[in-house]
C-alpha cells in the first residue's frame, strides 16, 4: 500500500516518470545503489526516530551517519530510533521502504545537509524495490520537510 500511495502522490504532481520500480532489492543503501547504478552516498536514506515521543524522519546521504552530539544539540535529546516493529504503524512505510512521501499525519520530516553535496539523489518510494530520482530541490519541495538540519557525520573521502 505505501508504494501505491507514493506513486499516486507523484502522479498527482506530474512526476510519475521519476518513480522507479526496481527488479533488485533497494532495502539497504548498498542494495539500492547497486540496483540503481549510483554511488551509495547518493542514496537518500530515511531514518526514523522518536523525538519527544513523536515520529520524526531524517533524510540523509547514504554515506552519512547520525552524530549523537549534533543530534542532541538539535533535538535536545539522545537519538532514539523507532523500533523495527513500530516503524510501519508510526510512519506508514515498512523498514526498507521508508521515505518522506505519503507518510502518516503527524510525522515531521527533516533533511540533513549531507544531501546538499549532490545534484541527484535517490530516496525510497515506499517499498524495498523502489526509488525516486530527484534533485535535492525536488526532495525539499515534495518531502514536506520542516527544514534542513546538520545531525550527521560524513566520512572523509580518500583521494
Amino acid at each position: 500500500m505505501s508504494f501505491e500511495a507514493v506513486n499516486q502522490y507523484f502522479q498527482s504532481v506530474g512526476m510519475e516518470h521519476k518513480v522507479m520500480v526496481l527488479e533488485k532489492s533497494s532495502a539497504t543503501v548498498e542494495e539500492a545503489a547497486e540496483a540503481i547504478g549510483c554511488q551509495p552516498r547518493q542514496i537518500a536514506k530515511t531514518m526514523s526516530f522518536f523525538v519527544n515521543d513523536k515520529p520524526v524522519l531524517i533524510v540523509t546521504a547514504g554515506d552519512a551517519k547520525i552524530d549523537n552530539k549534533k543530534f542532541k544539540d538539535t533535538f535536545h535529546q539522545k537519538a532514539k530510533m523507532i523500533p523495527r516493529d513500530l516503524v510501519e504503524p508510526s510512519i506508514g512505510h515498512m523498514p526498507g521502504g521508508v521515505c518522506p512521501f505519503a507518510v502518516r499525519p503527524g510525522v515531521t520530516t527533516y533533511l540533513d545537509v549531507s544531501l546538499k553535496r549532490f545534484d541527484h539523489i535517490y530516496p525510497a518510494a515506499g517499498s524495498g524495490h523502489s526509488a525516486v530520482d530527484l534533485t535535492v530541490e525536488e526532495l525539499a519541495l515534495h518531502s514536506g520537510s520542516a527544514g534542513w538540519v546538520d545531525v550527521c557525520a560524513i566520512p572523509t573521502e580518500l583521494s
